[in-house]
């Protein structure tokens, strides 16, 4: 009966065209409860000692008309303490449609009801002024209780003491093959695939764990590092723009990832490609476990980040010439 009533909630919200976070909402309330058998730990098979990963193959050399420089975004760790359990970009104007918690930088209004309007007009984290949004699911560690109501308040089988973390780097790269040229104004992206563990699929997979001390060797399970090294995330974006549209289908049809050797997919263009880079002081030997939705069991696949551009067009300009010139700034 509870299988069926599942299938039934998922099913009413899909016809109403609720979208990913309406259809997981009628899901999760079939659930397992706070605290039952959604809100164990991960999977053992889920993590991997960080030696007995393969180090990373290198890159291929750019090309001559290369975007070769890079540009910091320093927008601190998150110190303001916004949390909550939005999704402006996957399930705007929906209170609690992420079912999960999400950490943020950059813009300090961010929230389901934020709007364009509301976005140019915030403060922000970040020390040049950018109000760009920045969010991505918490970390947490299972073993101790959350504390503070943004611990508790998300549920769903999310429970245990949220990691901050130890450093933040936002970063914009350009294009091994090619220049870049200026993303729109209030552009959404996604990276990453919420629902990894159950789709059958890696395709969408996107983030990548690893550990301060190898950063040749990725992995995405998560990685059991020694004594003394941070946990690392690093979450990169699409970088092929539609040349039209903020937004897509499924909030991905407009901003595409580039083939393996950086070329663009027809009928789009080089775009800066942003990388959010996420470090934790987690003890040898404790487990952590990403927010998630139930049927994901926290499955370090399913890790995932969000983007909403609310840069000036003045800024934007010249982070694409910085990228362009090939400099290294930081704003």
């Amino acid at each position: 009966m509870g299988n069926e009533r599942r299938l039934l909630a998922l099913v009413i919200c899909l016809v109403l065209g609720g979208g990913l976070g309406a259809a997981v909402l009628g899901a999760s309330r079939a659930a397992a409860p706070h605290g039952g058998a959604a809100a164990g730990r991960p999977s053992p098979s889920a993590s991997v000692d960080i030696h007995d990963v393969p180090p990373t193959p290198p890159a291929p050399a750019p090309a001559a008309d290369a975007s070769g420089g890079s540009v910091v975004v320093d927008c601190g760790r998150g110190e303001q303490g916004h949390y909550n359990e939005d999704n402006l970009v996957v399930s705007p104007g929906l209170r609690a449609g992420a079912h999960h918690t999400h950490a943020y930088v950059g813009n300090l209004s961010t929230d389901a009801m934020s709007t364009d309007a509301s976005l140019d007009a915030a403060a922000t984290s970040c020390a040049g002024g950018d109000r760009s949004t920045y969010y991505w699911p918490v970390l947490r560690r299972p073993d101790r209780p959350g504390r503070r109501p943004y611990e508790l308040a998300a549920g769903h089988g999310n429970a245990g003491e949220i990691l901050r973390e130890a450093s933040v780097r936002v970063e914009f790269r350009g294009s091994p093959v090619s220049k870049v040229v200026a993303m729109p104004r209030f552009l959404r992206a996604v990276t990453g695939d919420a629902v990894a563990h159950t789709a059958g699929d890696d395709t969408a997979v996107r983030a990548r764990w690893g550990c301060s001390g190898s950063p040749d060797r990725s992995t995405t399970r998560y990685p059991r590092c020694p004594g003394g090294e941070r946990v690392t995330r690093t979450l990169v974006f699409p970088s092929c723009w539609n040349g039209i549209d903020t937004t897509g289908e499924a909030h991905r049809s407009h901003l595409l990832f580039p083939a393996g050797n950086g070329v663009c997919p027809p009928d789009t263009f080089p775009v800066p490609e942003l990388r959010v880079s996420l470090a934790y002081e987690v003890p040898p030997g404790v487990a952590v476990a990403l927010d998630s939705f139930p049927e994901q069991r926290h499955s370090p696949k399913t890790d995932h980040a969000m983007f909403v551009n609310a840069m000036t067009e003045r800024q934007m300009d010249g982070l694409v010439a910085c990228l362009n010139e090939g400099r290294h700034c930081r704003t």
